[in-house]
């Protein structure tokens, strides 16, 4: 879908939109119309995601007069009407803060379905006679992407509300040996002009890569118990200073011993109740572990005697090992440097309205790469990247690891 032709783009635009309808009918079954929710700083109300999703499509498409530009379509250009009259006011995250939307007066949920219906109905029809060209198709592709990452924050969202959305866990697997890789040099980022990609993803850096092993699938409950089993969440030795400290944090507010809406753990029996969805769920021994902190993930490795993958490393055997037992898709996955740009990174025009500032993470959020189950199935790439700070454990997030 990087480089989807206008065709391919219509269809996955109109799934895109139905995905969204139908999360948000999900929410309305369990919270009612209002999709009224707690205010939290790891959650976003789902009816100004919504909402937003629809804006931001419509400012950068129907509403842009250069939008043949591409990505040298300036963001401070002139803008048309929206046809909602009060749409900047809502959604635009630069005039409404995290903080504001929970005091938001929004207008009510089948308003934002109109808008929703609209916006896309409009986009499609633009999309009709537009030409067949990348820069034309450019914020086509853009608004694509964006819905379906929304799409997957909406369902984490639901996880954390306990909403339930209709999505099983993928089911477990047979462990495989470790894969040994050898030495190369490793081309990191995006460097097809032609294709869509986000600017965190795009530049074109060379790395050399030792020889390295790392594990084939990753880390399920069954290996995630024996660390607990084994005191790791007692042994400070164990965690990285800022780790420890966040853990005795987590400890003194909810007494935490494993990864997140984890309610029970049989050490001794080594299963596992995991909240999903709002349901109480036992999980496989074999199911990949998740809602791992990056600390956690950091701090099970060092224990293991094993070390959290570089970005080249996971890469490489993700598209060099598949038919050799490499499994990703499960979870999004914990790599171990902090995030930076590679060489020629330029910051989208669109990104701070998509909340995807990515600059003022630099140096302090992790990497992650793969997709989850919850991601949809043509955002999956194995170049694609995203981040999160390490104490985020929202997220359907698992990790792997390396030799030392």
């Amino acid at each position: 879908m990087r480089h989807a032709s206008r065709e391919q783009l219509s269809l996955a635009l109109m799934d895109a939109r139905n995905h969204t309808l139908q999360l948000l009918a999900r929410f309305e079954r369990a919270l009612g119309e209002s999709l009224r929710v707690p205010a939290a700083d790891d959650v976003v109300p789902p009816l100004w995601l919504a909402g937003h999703v629809a804006w931001l499509a419509e400012y950068w498409i129907a509403r842009n007069p250069q939008r043949a530009l591409g990505p040298r379509s300036p963001a401070d250009g002139v803008r048309l009407a929206s046809i909602e009259p009060q749409a900047d006011e809502w959604f635009d995250p630069r005039l409404v803060g995290h903080a504001e939307r929970w005091s938001l007066r929004l207008p009510g949920l089948d308003a934002i379905k109109a808008y929703l219906l609209d916006t896309v109905e409009t986009t499609l029809e633009l999309l009709e006679h537009t030409p067949d060209e990348d820069d034309a198709l450019y914020f086509f592709r853009m608004a694509l992407f964006h819905e379906d990452l929304r799409g997957e924050e909406l369902v984490t969202i639901a996880q954390t509300l306990g909403v339930p959305v209709g999505l099983a866990l993928p089911a477990g697997a047979a462990s495989r040996s470790p894969l040994l890789l050898p030495a190369t040099r490793w081309t990191l980022g995006w460097s097809d002009d032609r294709s869509f990609a986000l600017d965190i993803e795009r530049g074109h850096e060379a790395v050399d890569v030792p020889e390295f092993e790392i594990d084939a699938q990753p880390v399920t409950w069954a290996q995630y118990v024996e660390f607990i089993a084994d005191g790791g969440y007692d042994r400070e030795e164990l965690w990285h200073p800022r780790g420890w400290n966040w853990l005795e944090r987590q400890a003194a507010a909810e007494g935490r011993r494993g990864p997140r809406h984890v309610e029970q753990i049989g050490v001794a029996s080594g299963a596992v109740m995991q909240n999903i969805f709002g349901k109480p769920t036992r999980m496989g021994a074999s199911q990949v572990a998740m809602h791992a902190s990056w600390w956690e993930a950091e701090a099970w490795a060092r224990w293991a005697g094993r070390r959290l993958p570089t970005e080249a490393e996971w890469e490489i055997a993700a598209q060099q090992a598949a038919r050799r037992g490499f499994r990703w898709g499960d979870v999004r996955e914990w790599t171990a440097g902090t995030l930076r740009p590679f060489a020629g990174f330029r910051q989208d025009a669109w990104a701070p309205q998509a909340e995807l500032d990515v600059e003022t993470m630099f140096g302090a959020a992790r990497v992650l790469r793969g997709a989850s189950f919850a991601t949809r199935a043509r955002m999956r790439h194995a170049k694609a990247r995203a981040w999160a700070l390490a104490e985020r454990d929202e997220g359907f997030v698992g990790f792997r690891t390396c030799a030392i």
